[in-house]
């Protein structure tokens, strides 16, 4: 099949093809553009969903802790409402990652529309469907590993071209859009000043031992307990607090679910996660990112930031900072 661009815009309704339709699609790694159509999609297949918003752009992970922004190839990529990853089929990673989907897999339906009549999954034998989960032993492939093949730098200019772009779509509002450019240009421009930042001054960080379940209710504490537990980088055993996230100190939010793995988006390696969790409604929207990113990655948040809304104890311990874990 060749590329199809349905031209989406946030709110749109799409079917999601079948899955024999989106192998004709699919590379000899059961990608197209780089960009996989992995095992948990297939449950979505012949069913009708709402788009989020279209995604030209997105960040990635290059290195640990380090970001770039790049555009997706042929810029005909969107996000639909809810669907993230479930990991069922990468050995149950927890990140919830939200789902990339290229216009080759959708069509453009009508809200009134039925659907289609589902159809069964392919064997694999039989049809060109070849969806890989791992490229060596050890090393997993998913979308996320892979973006850096789906997609490419992004010039300067092109950059802001896609500022309007977004708008246009209905990805961004305008006045969010203003917010998503002026932020990125003054902490550019003051960049020369000395910004506050959270960081602590631990060599050994502590562990908070909640057990925290889905469905709890839990408190994030203010950034002045939050700092007590972080070392010279602002790290928690590797993993990062900083003040965008201690705006959102004091509130009460549920707990959505556990992070005790997850995939290395650099490396494809499965990494362990110790008492950490993802509270619902809150993700990175990469406010200091020049236009912003759709991706909307859920934040990640130490059990020792946080207390139990009915006040219920936690118990610590301290990690050498040489082992930690990931994040």
């Amino acid at each position: 099949m060749s590329q199809i661009d349905l031209k989406l815009r946030a709110g749109d309704w799409v079917e999601v093809r079948s899955a024999l339709e989106i192998a004709e699609t699919l590379d000899t790694n059961g990608s197209l553009d780089g960009l996989p159509f992995m095992p948990e999609m297939q449950t979505f297949c012949n069913r009708r969903f709402q788009v989020l918003r279209p995604a030209e752009k997105t960040c990635l992970e290059v290195g640990t802790l380090y970001y770039a922004i790049q555009e997706f190839r042929n810029n005909d990529v969107v996000l639909l409402n809810e669907l993230r990853c479930s990991g069922i089929d990468h050995d149950g990673c927890q990140r919830a990652c939200f789902l990339f989907w290229k216009s080759a897999w959708l069509r453009k339906i009508e809200p009134t529309q039925s659907e289609s009549t589902p159809q069964a999954i392919p064997d694999p034998i039989k049809a060109p469907l070849i969806l890989r989960t791992m490229s060596a032993p050890g090393r997993y492939v998913c979308q996320a590993t892979e973006l850096v093949r789906a997609t490419q730098p992004i010039p300067r200019l092109r950059k802001i071209l896609k500022c309007f772009s977004d708008i246009r779509s209905g990805s961004r509002g305008v006045l969010e859009m203003a917010r998503l450019v002026w932020l990125p240009i003054w902490r550019k421009a003051t960049a020369w000043f000395p910004r506050k930042v959270l960081v602590g001054n631990l060599k050994k960080t502590p562990v908070g031992n909640l057990n925290l379940q889905p469905g709890e209710l839990v408190i994030i504490k203010p950034s002045s307990e939050i700092k007590e537990t972080l070392d010279g980088k602002g790290r928690n055993r590797g993993m990062v607090c900083d003040l965008g996230m201690c705006r959102y100190s004091g509130g009460t939010y549920k707990v959505r679910s556990r992070l005790d793995r997850m995939i290395s988006e650099p490396t494809g390696e499965m990494r362990k996660v110790e008492s950490t969790v993802i509270l619902d409604g809150l993700q990175c929207l990469c406010w200091n990112t020049l236009g912003g990113c759709p991706r909307q990655d859920f934040m990640y948040w130490r059990e020792v930031w946080l207390k139990r809304a009915n006040g219920h104890a936690e118990s610590t311990k301290s990690t050498p900072i040489g082992k930690d874990e990931y994040r």
